[in-house]
């Protein structure tokens, strides 16, 4: 062993550590001077003028500004591709007033005002609505499951509302609401090249026809919704409910009625969110035999929301029952969803007819373009026994 060696090695060491911790210090000394010069030069990050228009046009779209926004909603169902505006208006730190109207395709019209609040943080939410629409040329295509899409009629109607609703929400998800509503309605001959539904129907074949009722109605509907991020828009999270409403006809009594409705939605997501299993049940059913319900307030199927293949208002009875499937998934994940979608139901009129025999059914494929909380634009493209059918809607589908 060299130790002479090995000594005079450790001793050239030693002799540079001095200087090698003093051109470290250096080093970090200059380092540390650029980075404060490079902070006291630093400005705040300026988007550029698409990034400002992006942003702009999400706030928009997808929260709830002051000042006017662009509307996307629907009128009525079957009115077409609607445009809008609104001009809202906070009266607090969370409770605003909202004037807003809309026009479809078909010159259906809607104008609405509205008071309501986001993110109260109490359990307790009030808000209110009153507002006008005419539709000019709703479908009608009879009572029962087994009517032809030949037999399509059509009428005119208008519709002046104001209600409160109460909310109340409680810890676990849960939730009830109470509501009571203004409603009266005017029908008229039906626009539009269909015939109008008085050439073709009696009162007989379409219950309440010539009736133009005004009605008093409560709502109480309660269950649990943890549905994530929102309602609107959710990615996981379920909604189990239960509602009754009672229409009370202020005129003569002749036409007031009672539904009772049960709704499940869940959401599963599969692969950190990546896809999502989506599923929807709804079920509507008039609870005396005896009740006359009008035929523009019946339960239907027949949508952007229920059967997606069939157009709006297709089948119309006393009860119906829904079921739906979505297989989701996010190719932008901040604003757009793609959904493989099946759809199944009836109407009947009687109660111990909904069940699982004779459904109508329909499957497609949809874009939805939506934000951290709403879906202001849907497209799908639907298939079932009639043919294709295209959806536009201004909502989620559930």
């Amino acid at each position: 062993m060299n130790v002479g060696g090995s000594a005079a090695v450790v001793l050239a060491m030693a002799a540079s550590w001095p200087t090698t911790a003093a051109a470290q210090e250096s080093r970090a000394a200059i380092v540390a001077a650029a980075q404060a010069e490079k902070a006291r030069h630093a400005a705040p990050y300026q988007p550029d003028r698409a990034e400002r228009i992006a942003a702009g046009l999400q706030k928009r779209l997808f929260e709830t500004p002051q000042g006017l926004y662009p509307w996307f909603d629907s009128v009525y169902s079957g009115g077409g591709v609607t445009a809008g505006a609104g001009y809202r208006r906070f009266i607090g730190d969370r409770t605003y007033v909202d004037a807003r109207g809309l026009l479809s395709g078909k010159f259906y019209k809607l104008a609405e005002f509205a008071v309501d609040s986001i993110d109260q943080p109490g359990p307790f939410a009030l808000s209110a609505v009153g507002g006008w629409r005419d539709a000019t040329q709703v479908a009608f295509y009879g009572v029962g499951g087994d009517t032809t899409v030949d037999a399509k009629t059509n009428f005119q109607m208008q519709q002046a509302y104001a209600g409160v609703t109460a909310t109340w929400r409680a810890p676990a998800h849960l939730f009830a609401q109470l509501g009571f509503r203004y409603e009266n309605y005017t029908l008229m001959e039906g626009d539009g090249s269909s015939p109008s539904i008085e050439s073709t129907h009696t009162a007989d074949t379409a219950p309440g026809l010539g009736a133009n009722p005004t009605y008093l109605r409560t709502s109480v509907s309660s269950g649990v919704d943890w549905r994530y991020p929102a309602a609107g828009y959710a990615r996981r999270g379920g909604l189990y409910a239960v509602s009754y409403d009672a229409a009370i006809d202020q005129d003569d009594g002749a036409h007031s009625f009672d539904i009772l409705q049960a709704e499940v939605i869940q959401h599963l997501p599969i692969l950190r969110e990546n896809w999502i299993l989506s599923f929807h049940g709804l079920a509507k059913t008039t609870l005396d035999d005896a009740d006359v319900v009008p035929y523009f307030l019946m339960p239907s199927l027949g949508s952007g929301s229920t059967l997606r293949a069939f157009p709006s208002w297709r089948f119309r009875d006393r009860h119906s029952m829904l079921m739906s499937a979505e297989w989701r998934w996010l190719p932008a994940r901040l604003f757009l969803d793609m959904a493989v979608f099946y759809d199944a139901g009836k109407v009947v009129g009687r109660r111990d007819e909904l069940n699982f025999e004779h459904l109508e059914h329909d499957w497609g494929l949809g874009f939805r373009f939506h934000g951290l909380a709403a879906t202001p634009l849907r497209i799908e493209l639907a298939r079932g026994r009639e043919g294709f059918n295209l959806v536009f809607s201004g909502a989620a589908a559930f």
